[in-house]
């Protein structure tokens, strides 16, 4: 075994310089694998908030709004979106860092080389950075988890310098500006709050190797857990779904007070801790000060107190309690062990996947092990930390199975899948990782003690086994990067360009309308268009949103060409003709007993059950049935072919002419002509304005660009499958006609298919 470790080994100072160099490899790993602009699912959203300092969907998240907006103000990148990508490589390299640091004094228990040591510790960051959804989440800001991640890092190291000061002094400093992280974490995203049960066990005086030995002192000791504990559950509780946990927290805190003062006279530490925690969680009054400037990105509007109170506990989502299990709690446990086989290779086939899960599990509980046998008290906090970051992660979010569970299943799946969610419990797996490396490490220098008396010399013989941490940076490389990666922003702009000056677009939800807010808020692209997405028009706010947005008016000289030329006169008018009190009084559901049609200016819209396959309208519904009410023959009214048969329920199939990737609703009942083509799953299309479309306006060269790996994200492939469907279909259109045209939309429909899990377009059809 190694030789003890000596107080100078244990005294080091913190390798800075080092962590520094390490957080700057991985920031320059991920600028080279950036995302050029925004991508699907809620990036585009939170650009965009972020652009208009605005509110994203509950719970609002106002420390990310506000540092992603001051972030962008810095002229680092030509593109804004860009810049806010480049934001989350920032944080998690600094993060990365952080990972080393931790880890490089707590291998100092076992490995007493200073070189070997670091360059386990070195080993471990790059795990960490490289893991594919931490890689993947790093080069694109999807969300916040990244700044999540920077601030459990933060806090953990703080909790460790902590650690490290002489047995009986209060340190007050770094405590206090944990509590302050934590409380400010809370106002980005729970997940940085998670960090607390370390800090909590780290604290715990009977834990400790050394107490003082004098009874004031050790008073202390006690009233800086208890006042910490209270003040960390108050922190928790301001973000759980329920007022009670959060009256309980603030009943703990005050006998924690109490405590400080009569016992341990600790009672400024105590006021110090409230004080921080309550200027740290200040941050939510972003919310109800912003919004009520409406701007406008403003989901949940929290105007008013009961506003407020549902958007910080996620009302609009409607979770059942975490005791109604969605999946099988072994569904669920098995899910995180999918995504977990995904990190250290997602590049190779699904068996080697697995064996690498293997080899990384082995390495990760190596080193678990060998922490445990050195350092117990440390090796309890990392273990409490991983469990808390998986094992409770897993219960309280309660998924439904993951949308790659059990495929050939009929199952109630998310959406997508939600492996961004436990990026946390991946990077911290990269330290033990990093130590288990070491611990092999050890075991190489006690089997050449017998050849090499220099026990330095043995640990830096043994170092190559480092090399095996390479192994996600290379097995990665492909899937993880974004690099000019343009999809989600090509297809905003495409499908914008498809809709005449003023219209109204129907969507459907996160990946077909998130695109087009970043589009018209950033980018400032056809801002006269009216996006009304189905899933949000079912809540109050999202309608009252779309009666206050402005409509901007047209400018014709940076839009395509068919649409120069000629005036576009601006309608006057809110979209609907409902007053405030009628938009107020919308129920969530109207039934329906029996057939009905409705005719709105000539155009009989049928309200059928069975055609709806359910016996009601939803809000979304009467919402777009009285645009169409109130707008047709003045706005151009169009619904996404992303909403797929959506209008076609209610009667309109008659009525809507296929322009490209939106289906525009006319007033009388279509018929072919030389213009107006019948195809197969498209429906009456357009053609002269779905070619000009397709080969003079939309980016068909970037969706058919080839990806090494092809499209990875299946739950958002529908999107580029939507442009193989449609040069697919516009082949077969133009083939008598023109064949030359024909062909050139035949080999970019083949070569988007290439990128999908659709494969090549079978050759009959060609």
């Amino acid at each position: 075994m190694t030789d003890p470790q000596t107080p100078a080994v244990l005294a080091e100072r913190p390798p800075y310089l080092v962590a520094g160099l390490v957080a700057l490899g991985a920031l320059v790993l991920y600028v080279l694998t950036l995302a050029p602009t925004t991508q699907f699912w809620d990036t585009s959203e939170y650009i965009a908030a972020a652009y208009v300092l605005g509110i994203p969907h509950p719970p609002g998240n106002p420390l990310f709004v506000l540092i992603a907006h001051t972030w962008g103000l810095l002229p680092l990148a030509a593109g804004y979106a860009m810049r806010i990508n480049l934001l989350a490589a920032v944080t998690s390299a600094i993060a990365a860092g952080c990972w080393f640091l931790v880890s490089e004094r707590w291998m100092r228990e076992w490995v007493p080389a200073r070189l070997p040591r670091r360059l386990a510790a070195v080993a471990g960051a790059l795990a960490s950075a490289t893991a594919f959804t931490v890689w993947n989440q790093s080069v694109v800001n999807e969300k916040v988890y990244t700044l999540s991640l920077l601030s459990i890092a933060l806090v953990l190291w703080l909790i460790v310098r902590w650690d490290d000061q002489p047995a009986g002094e209060g340190h007050d400093h770094h405590l206090l500006m944990i509590v302050f992280l934590l409380a400010l974490t809370s106002t980005n995203h729970m997940m940085g709050v998670l960090v607390g049960p370390a800090v909590v066990v780290l604290l715990f005086p009977l834990l400790k190797n050394e107490r003082p030995a004098d009874e004031a002192a050790r008073r202390v000791e006690w009233s800086q857990w208890y006042v910490f504990c209270s003040g960390y559950a108050l922190i928790v509780a301001s973000g759980l779904e329920s007022s009670g946990p959060l009256k309980l927290a603030a009943l703990l805190f005050l006998g924690a007070m109490g405590y400080a003062f009569l016992q341990a006279r600790n009672w400024d530490f105590a006021l110090a801790v409230l004080l921080v925690a309550i200027v740290g969680v200040s941050v939510y009054l972003f919310l109800p000060i912003r919004a009520a400037h409406f701007p406008p990105i403003n989901e949940g509007e929290p105007t008013t107190l009961n506003a407020l109170w549902d958007v910080l506990t996620r009302q609009q989502y409607g979770k059942p309690p975490v005791w109604e299990r969605q999946a099988t709690l072994w569904a669920q446990l098995g899910m995180w062990f999918q995504y977990f086989s995904w990190q250290w290779g997602r590049d190779f086939p699904a068996s080697f996947q697995a064996g690498l899960a293997v080899v990384f599990g082995a390495l990760g509980v190596l080193g678990a092990v060998r922490h445990w046998l050195a350092d117990r008290r440390r090796a309890i906090a990392m273990t409490v930390l991983m469990a808390t970051f998986t094992l409770l992660l897993i219960f309280y979010l309660n998924f439904k199975y993951g949308y790659s569970w059990q495929p050939d299943k009929q199952l109630p799946r998310e959406v997508r899948e939600r492996d961004y969610f436990f990026i946390a419990s991946f990077a911290l797996w990269g330290v033990w990782v990093g130590m288990g490396l070491a611990t092999v490490m050890e075991w190489i220098t006690e089997a050449l003690e017998a050849r090499e008396p220099d026990g330095a010399r043995r640990w830096l013989f043994a170092t190559p086994v480092l090399l095996l941490a390479l192994i996600p940076l290379w097995g990665n490389h492909f899937t993880a990067s974004r690099k000019g990666e343009t999809l989600a922003r090509d297809f905003a702009f495409d499908l914008l360009q498809s809709v005449e000056p003023y219209g109204v677009l129907v969507t459907a939800g996160d990946n077909d309308t998130f695109p087009l807010w970043y589009a018209q808020e950033v980018e400032h692209v056809r801002q006269d268009v009216t996006v009304v997405n189905l899933s949000l028009a079912n809540t109050d706010w999202y309608v009252r949103q779309l009666q206050r947005r402005p409509l901007v008016t047209f400018d014709s000289s940076s839009a395509p060409a068919m649409y120069r030329g000629r005036a576009w006169p601006k309608p006057p008018g809110k979209l609907l003709s409902y007053s405030d009190e009628e938009v107020a009084k919308l129920e969530p559901v109207y039934w329906l007993d029996q057939k009905r049609y409705v005719n709105f200016g000539g155009l009989t819209i049928t309200l059928d059950p069975q055609q709806l396959g359910r016996q009601y309208l939803e809000r979304a519904d009467v919402v777009v049935l009285k645009a169409i009410d109130d707008q047709i023959g003045k706005r151009p009214i169009y619904y996404s072919r992303t909403v797929g048969p959506y209008a076609d329920q209610f009667g309109l199939t008659g009525y809507l002419e296929g322009q490209g990737f939106a289906r525009k609703l006319r007033r009388q009942p279509l018929t072919e002509s030389d213009s107006l083509k019948l195809l197969s799953v498209f429906g009456f299309v357009n053609l002269p304005r779905t070619e000009a479309l397709a080969f003079g306006v939309y980016h068909a060269d970037a969706a058919a660009r080839r990806r090494p790996r092809g499209w990875v994200d299946r739950p958002s492939e529908g999107i580029l499958a939507t442009y193989g469907l449609l040069y697919q279909s516009l082949s077969q259109a133009l083939r008598p006609t023109k064949p030359a045209q024909a062909n050139r939309a035949l080999l970019v429909a083949d070569s988007v298919f290439k990128n999908t899990s659709y494969g090549l377009i079978p050759p009959a059809d060609r």
